[in-house]
């Protein structure tokens, strides 16, 4: 997998590039909707193919291994096969639920034995098997196991943390070289930068990450609660560190305008649940701001819910019809928003990359940050 840094914005690190999977070419920048089950939330695949269009989406290792199981997924021949979606997945390893089952789980040196939040079963992940697991699910893009910390978290909790991460990425990649592909394609390894809100274990982090010459890297442990100021100190931190010659993935995040700052910073690849769960809960994005669509000032509303036209459900229904599904709990309601702020991050990722490539992406992104940060 090799990446082509195809342009650099004059004025910022942001970056336009590309790189090949054997499902499909990812053009970055690069917003991955969360399928978390097998399953975009609300959105038929064939939305996605026609309407939405993402490069890349991406699954949960953690829920796919509890339901449906990797056994179920290794018999329909692979994630892709069983959810009918022929373009790239990246898969998480499962170590963000971990960090989230906090009260449910214990963590040695070996891995984490947790409890399921379905059942209350005990079960043990290792960088070994979190390995296995993404190989049956069948991910383009497969992460290394690691700790996410949380925030606020002290400075030795985080050092430990971080060490611990490093000493499993290496056992994630032995593993990984060892095991064969279970199909007809590749899988490559990102591992993750850790070191939480602490400059100097960030850029440790990212020169140990940087040295195992992945061919992709990840930045974990953010948007996990910190002002947003800390995640782009740490992100620029990380950046100035990690490879040009690689795609940057910030996992977690985030808000439009956490995007595209860090674009700026030189992130290529972001995934978020923000869009498709905020979309259920009747909250929209738009380029000049947010939309609570349940407000009743859209109550006679008849204007398109987003008259730039992302998608097409921008022209084909109004803010009044929307809201009125809202009303009447019509699930309908759920999958328009969810599509429409699905398709806003796309538009939002591609037209950086297309001010990146036109040289004016810093004056851009400052006009499109100012009109976001608004509650229309």
């Amino acid at each position: 997998m090799k990446f082509n840094l195809i342009q650099t914005d004059p004025s910022s690190s942001a970056r336009a590039g590309s790189f090949a999977t054997d499902h499909g070419t990812i053009e970055t920048p690069i917003f991955m909707p969360v399928g978390t089950a097998a399953t975009v939330k609300g959105v038929h695949q064939r939305e996605l193919k026609k309407d939405i269009k993402p490069d890349i989406i991406l699954g949960n290792t953690y829920h796919l291994y509890l339901r449906p199981g990797a056994e179920i997924l290794e018999q329909a021949g692979g994630l892709h096969r069983f959810m009918n979606w022929s373009a790239p997945i990246l898969t998480d390893s499962g170590g963000y639920q971990v960090y989230s089952l906090s009260d449910n789980r214990k963590i040695n040196e070996e891995g984490v034995t947790f409890k399921s939040h379905i059942d209350g079963s005990k079960h043990f992940f290792s960088p070994e098997n979190a390995i296995d697991i993404q190989r049956k699910i069948g991910a383009d893009i497969i992460m290394a196991f690691d700790e996410c910390t949380p925030y606020p978290c002290d400075y030795d909790y985080a050092k430990n943390s971080m060490h611990l991460t490093h000493r499993w990425l290496d056992r994630c990649l032995d593993h990984h070289q060892k095991t064969p592909f279970k199909y007809d394609y590749q899988q490559f390894l990102f591992p993750i930068v850790q070191g939480s809100v602490y400059k100097d274990l960030r850029k440790s982090s990212a020169d140990y990450i940087a040295s195992k010459d992945a061919v992709g890297n990840a930045i974990g442990g953010l948007s996990v609660g910190e002002p947003a100021a800390e995640m782009y100190a740490m992100t620029a931190t990380v950046c100035e560190r990690l490879p040009t010659d690689r795609p940057r993935y910030l996992m977690g995040v985030g808000t439009p305008i956490n995007i595209l700052e860090n674009i700026t910073l030189g992130i290529d690849m972001f995934d978020c649940v923000m869009p498709t769960r905020n979309a259920r809960n009747g909250m929209l994005f738009t380029s000049h701001g947010t939309i609570n669509i349940k407000n009743k000032k859209w109550e006679n509303d008849f204007s398109p819910i987003d008259e730039q036209g992302y998608c097409f459900v921008d022209q084909d229904y109004s803010k009044a019809y929307l809201r009125h599904l809202f009303t009447v709990n019509e699930m309908l309601g759920k999958q328009i928003a969810t599509i429409h702020n699905l398709s806003f991050y796309l538009w939002l990722v591609r037209a950086a990359r297309k001010h990146i490539l036109a040289g004016d992406f810093s004056t851009w992104k400052n006009k499109m940050c100012q009109q976001m940060d608004n509650r229309l």
